[in-house]
């Protein structure tokens, strides 16, 4: 007998999970590889193990299509077709030639200071998105954390950020994040929203495309009144306030312009503050191989394959729409990749329902990006003394700089001249911010490693890599 062909695939999240159950079951060898302890993602977070406590009761749709996965990785996991890898965090994926294997480079364990290295026939990028915020005055105060930061306290460790928090900013993940924090016993006491309701009415055909969306939308409002939150659409934080910590945020009501309605401002006393204005595709290990980017999300074909042989793509990779869609794309391209790996042309009627489900979820999510959107005038109000850069502690006022004084006419050079972007993070959080402010249009940064590495471990790599 013949060696399986082996897949690695990028990210345990719904996409990674999918994709790699679709695999195994056709015959494919899989290693799993994800930087958390446990498989899931941040959708599917489950409570770190330690704590010996049970999460909070989940809607029965998400319960069951994670028992499923679960499940599922369990059954493969005993077979020996699918390896899973916990808490290594892939800093690069490499191709030696167009035909040839990848090889997936690792950090593993929490110091990450151990290099590992896995070869394979092809690869699933399932990477997953990141949230982006953009700066106010006050925003760098501890107790203000992403919505995405404050959900993964309360699914992965059962804490809350604080004990009134307000929820702010835009985007459908501000939902389920309200409403988790109030069930979890946290006073909320506004959920803070810059979309325009008015703008849901104006795209009503798409959205009604999803009448299960709709409904889910419709049962956390009714879980936000049930607890008292008050919902403020057409509003905007203009300000945290505090001196060592949070104590409360100034929001205000936007007028038709986009900009802040003057004397429509109002104080709301908190101690933490959940803020996102959206999520951006992680593309870093796509990039770093040569793939096209449609917009920010990575380019993908029906079967869910880049232009780069060998190389699949799915979930928040290729656009931000949530778990559902992940679960059809990671589905897809497992079932294309066991095909593609057999030698055989795959059957667009082998995931027929799951492209129904894509399709109809891709028109949606872009219905509900055109809705969740920052307002016009945030750059207007950021004034000059606000850290925009966090990692280097770079101000609006020197990224105007870079651009109004010094010449800059792209996110790079406003880098270079201002160090805005050149921290820990990369830009991951602050680019959004830097290109409002300047004007400078979004564009990806092509990174050869996704993540810092210790010089130890690249000294350490050998020239020609046999690991299988």
């Amino acid at each position: 007998m013949t060696e399986r062909p082996h897949l690695a695939v990028v990210g345990a999240g719904p996409a990674g999970l999918a994709g790699a159950l679709a695999a195994a079951a056709r015959g494919v060898r899989v290693t799993l590889l994800d930087a958390s302890e446990q498989a899931g993602g941040q959708f599917y977070r489950q409570p770190a193990p330690a704590l010996g406590a049970h999460r909070p009761r989940t809607p029965l749709h998400r319960r069951r299509a994670w028992e499923r996965l679960r499940d599922g990785l369990a059954r493969q996991r005993a077979t020996g077709l699918i390896r899973h890898l916990t808490d290594h965090h892939v800093w690069s994926v490499q191709r030696d030639s167009p035909a040839g294997p990848v090889t997936v480079h690792a950090l593993r364990g929490p110091a990450q200071e151990e290099g590992v290295a896995v070869r394979a026939d092809a690869v699933l990028l399932a990477t997953g998105g990141h949230e982006w915020v953009l700066p106010f005055p006050g925003w760098t105060l501890p107790g203000v954390v992403t919505a995405g930061g404050a959900q993964a306290m309360l699914k992965g460790g059962l804490v809350l950020p604080g004990r009134r928090v307000v929820v702010a900013g835009t985007g459908p993940l501000l939902l389920p994040v309200a409403t988790g924090l109030a069930a979890a016993g946290a006073r909320v006491p506004a959920l803070v929203e810059a979309a325009d309701p008015a703008a849901a009415l104006r795209r009503a055909p798409a959205l009604a495309a999803r009448p299960d969306k709709l409904a889910e939308g419709a049962g956390y409002a009714a879980r936000l009144a049930r607890h008292g939150v008050r919902v403020l659409p057409r509003h905007v934080v203009v300000e945290a306030h505090g001196t060592d910590r949070l104590t409360a945020v100034s929001v205000a009501a936007l007028g038709p312009d986009g900009r802040t309605r003057p004397g429509s401002g109002r104080r709301i006393p908190c101690d933490a503050l959940a803020v996102s204005h959206g999520m951006l595709p992680h593309t870093d290990l796509a990039e770093a191989l040569g793939c096209t980017l449609t917009g920010t999300g990575v380019r993908v074909d029906a079967e869910q394959r880049t232009d780069v042989p060998g190389v699949w793509a799915a979930g928040e990779s290729t656009g931000i729409g949530g778990a559902a869609l992940a679960l059809a794309e990671g589905h897809i391209a497992g079932r294309s990749i066991g095909a593609r790996l057999a030698g055989t042309t795959p059957n667009p009627r082998d995931w027929a329902a799951a492209g129904r489900a894509r399709d109809r979820l891709r028109r949606f999510c872009s219905a509900l990006d055109a809705i969740c959107v920052p307002h016009a005038g945030w750059a207007e109000t950021v004034a000059d003394d606000t850290v925009v850069c966090r990692c280097e502690e770079v101000t609006a006022g020197e990224v105007r700089t870079a651009v109004d004084t010094l010449g800059a006419r792209d996110l790079r050079t406003v880098k270079l001249l201002s160090r805005a972007g050149m921290g820990w993070c990369q830009g991951r959080m602050c680019a959004p911010a830097v290109a409002g402010l300047t004007g400078c249009p979004l564009t990806p940064g092509r990174r050869p490693f996704a993540r810092p590495v210790p010089l130890g471990v690249l000294a350490a790599l050998p020239d020609h890599d046999t690991t299988k």
